[in-house]
């Protein structure tokens, strides 16, 4: 609850100086960083790495994650968990939910310093890549951390969903699409939810709500 706690006081924090402007030169410092020097259209790398990029963004994307989302939800209910199969649902759609209302809340426009390398169609804080990659990624690495019994494989479970987190953002700001404090944002708003969830499952398990 203490990490929700920070991670709801970060964002909020993060939210005011990004209305107030005063996050604007970090934003056009760290994205310039990734561009080439003297040519703001060209990324960092061959062509093969803005192709990456684009490969890695499209794990946060609704397709993916939807597609994720379901596929273990099948599963936790053909095990015959389904008041958890219900719960995951639950969880990632209301996320879907808060990072749209999110979204329109700010209306923040998106990075007109770059040429954008993917399409985008919504505003730009907080990053709904960024976001949801978070909520889907580390509320089903603690699902699937938690069936294991040795610390190790917790560990490279939990990591893995961090590492995916963490590249998706990347790939967001690689491509121009988003001003690096959307990614911030995404991340703290994510992660918090995620975090949130895994403490009302864990308390309704307890309660016998959920198996």
């Amino acid at each position: 609850m203490l990490i929700v706690a920070v991670a709801a006081w970060l964002f909020l924090e993060l939210a005011v100086e990004m209305l107030e402007g005063e996050t604007r030169k970090f934003d056009e410092r760290v994205l310039l960083a990734f561009r080439s020097a003297g040519d703001t259209s060209d990324p960092l790398g061959a062509t093969w790495v803005e192709e990456l990029a684009r490969d890695v963004t499209g794990l946060g994307s609704v397709a993916v994650l939807a597609f994720l989302t379901l596929m273990s939800a099948g599963f936790l209910w053909l095990q015959r968990k389904w008041q958890l199969a219900i719960y995951l649902v639950c969880a990632v759609a209301t996320g879907v939910i808060g990072s749209t209302l999110l979204k329109w809340g700010f209306d923040r426009p998106r990075p007109d310093l770059v040429a954008h390398g993917h399409a985008v169609y919504t505003s730009s804080f907080p990053s709904g890549h960024s976001m949801m990659s978070a909520v889907v990624f580390l509320t089903l690495g603690v699902l699937l951390a938690t069936t294991q019994t040795k610390p190790v494989m917790q560990i490279y479970i939990l990591s893995i969903a961090v590492l995916g987190t963490v590249a998706v953002g990347i790939s967001r700001v690689y491509l121009g699409v988003h001003w690096p404090t959307d990614v911030l944002a995404g991340w703290l708003a994510g992660t918090g939810w995620a975090l949130l969830c895994w403490i009302i499952a864990d308390l309704l398990r307890d309660r016998g709500q959920i198996e």
